[in-house]
């Protein structure tokens, strides 16, 4: 038996209304997306360059923070805790042997100049392939890069040894000191290629005599190595 014409005209308006309405919410759900896509990328622009920035500024301040002065790393003169402590123990020794704040000072910079205070197991041989007018490689080490002729190698890599061997020149070489500049004294000692190579140590080595021996308040910590007379 064959279908009304009503019938035929129901279905086909409900597949029509079925179909648009399909099509309906499948254009809704593609602007959905495009919104969704669209807010994305305006939050990636947004959030990506905040990120780096907070990443910069961060590694900026663990920089800031990783050269900031430290308690534990006072200096003086650009000179740390353990050469302060070798120019204490070359003062202790001038004063051990009578000399005055001069002479104690004119050894500080003289070692400033050959070592930057600085007990070094090795020379100028060694860094730079420097000989002795003879030809033959030189054989400084310690404080004041001493040779061979000074003493025996335990002798000159011992501060307090190596610093009195430097008095004992001092006072044989340079009598006259007093009325010599401090660089000259030292260059009558060491017999450097440059007479006025220590000049420059000067200034430093009178700003931490003159640190290290200050006096130290009692219950005070000072913060570096002292040795008041």
């Amino acid at each position: 038996m064959g279908r009304t014409p009503t019938s035929r005209s129901t279905s086909g308006a409900k597949s029509r209304s079925t179909s648009g309405a399909k099509s309906r919410s499948s254009k809704r759900r593609r602007r959905g997306r495009h919104r969704g896509r669209r807010i994305a990328g305006i939050l990636a622009l947004v959030l990506v360059p905040v990120a780096l920035l907070s990443g910069c500024l961060f590694l900026a301040a663990a920089a800031i923070d990783a050269f900031a002065p430290r308690d534990d790393d006072r200096r003086v003169a650009g000179y740390g805790a353990e050469q302060l402590m070798n120019a204490c123990t070359i003062i202790g020794a001038g004063r051990d042997l009578g000399f005055g704040e001069r002479d104690q000072t004119i050894a500080v910079m003289t070692a400033m100049g050959e070592s930057s205070l600085r007990n070094l197991p090795y020379g100028d041989w060694e860094t730079n392939g420097v000989r002795n007018p003879d030809g033959t490689p030189t054989t400084s080490i310690g404080l004041f890069q001493q040779q061979d002729g000074w003493g025996t190698r335990d002798q000159r890599l011992d501060p307090y040894t190596a610093a009195t061997l430097f008095y004992a020149a001092l006072s044989e070489h340079a009598p006259d000191r007093e009325e010599l500049t401090p660089t000259a004294v030292a260059h009558r000692v060491q017999v450097n290629d440059d007479p006025n190579h220590y000049a420059r140590y000067w200034d430093r080595a009178v700003q931490v005599v003159a640190a290290v021996t200050a006096p130290v308040p009692k219950g005070e910590d000072p913060g570096i190595p002292t040795c008041p007379a």
